[in-house]
């Protein structure tokens, strides 16, 4: 988001809109939305802003209240004012000390699907030691006291 760059729309603190605003510009919103936000541009939710339904834009600042999810094609800034009600899926996520957030993040700067089941080359050699161990407990509680099996029988 650019800060030097003022929003094409403002939404005073008076103004309350009941439907889907749909800009292609940037928008900021100091009133209350009741309905879908969707922006091309950068959104800027003041503190006396909020809205209840989804947003689907490119960045946005929250300082006010969301209840509905966000989608952000790049960047989700959360001021320490924020209430946020909903889901978030961005690029990237930026989180002040008090915000106040219920619901589920998926934040990817690459946007490529991630792979969890990748496990480094090292990991099967430490299960080896690690159940050698476990097994060496079991031996020496029975057998009095060898490799490892006085460990296993302190109490």
């Amino acid at each position: 988001m650019s800060e030097q760059t003022p929003p094409k729309s403002i939404l005073s603190a008076e103004l309350e809109v009941i439907g889907t605003i749909k800009t292609s510009g940037s928008v900021q919103i100091d009133g209350r939305v009741e309905g879908e936000v969707i922006s091309q541009g950068d959104v800027f939710l003041g503190k006396s802003g909020s809205v209840k339904g989804n947003l689907n834009v490119n960045s946005i600042s929250v300082a006010g209240t969301i209840q509905g999810n966000i989608i952000a094609k790049d960047r989700i800034e959360l001021k320490s004012t924020a209430r946020l009600m909903g889901d978030i899926k961005a690029k990237r996520l930026a989180v002040e000390d008090g915000v106040t957030f219920v619901g589920k993040s998926e934040v990817n700067p690459t946007g490529q699907p991630i792979k969890f089941d990748d496990t480094p080359a090292k990991q099967p050699e430490a299960s080896q030691a690690d159940q050698g161990g476990q097994s060496g407990g079991q031996q020496g509680g029975q057998s009095g006291g060898q490799q490892g099996g006085q460990g296993g029988n302190r109490k």
